[in-house]
């Protein structure tokens, strides 16, 4: 059965660097799976911070995180579909930050899921799933009612 599946930063960073669930992430992403793959347009920024870090701590290498970026490049604009934050996003996220003890992107990542939530529950009704390595943020998504999952049950 075909998903669609939410991806934040943390998620998506497995399925360019190898790390506990990287082989799930890289399961429901590959192209023949059919998934549909949604992300904020402020993960490339956060993947991209992500593999600087990697890359000062050299726990990546220069040519592998060039590598990486034309990767994560490629599909960005290939594969995923990608929300861009518009005012009444940012105001469902400062909303949110208010509520919930998150970051600030971590609340524009849910403010997007959450934007698209009743289309997709609509066309594929128990098959949209907020997926994070994020426990605090998966916490958070499952209390204003979304179905999440985390890349670590997947070792």
């Amino acid at each position: 059965m075909t998903k669609a599946y939410f991806l934040d930063s943390s998620a998506l960073v497995k399925r360019y660097v190898t790390e506990t669930g990287s082989a799930w992430v890289q399961a429901i992403c590959r192209p023949d799976a059919g998934n549909t793959l949604i992300i904020a347009r402020i993960t490339w920024v956060e993947v991209l911070s992500a593999l600087a870090r990697l890359q000062r701590e050299m726990a990546l290498q220069p040519d592998r995180v060039a590598t990486v970026i034309r990767s994560f490049r490629y599909d960005l604009d290939t594969q995923y579909q990608v929300v861009d934050l518009d005012r009444p996003l940012a105001e469902a996220a400062g909303q949110l930050v208010q509520q919930y003890p998150l970051r600030a992107y971590d609340a524009i990542q849910l403010a997007t899921a959450l934007k698209l939530h009743p289309a997709l529950v609509r066309v594929i009704p128990s098959a949209y799933l907020f997926v994070s390595s994020d426990t605090r943020l998966l916490a958070v998504a499952q209390q204003v009612g979304l179905l999440t999952d985390d890349p670590a049950n997947y070792t």
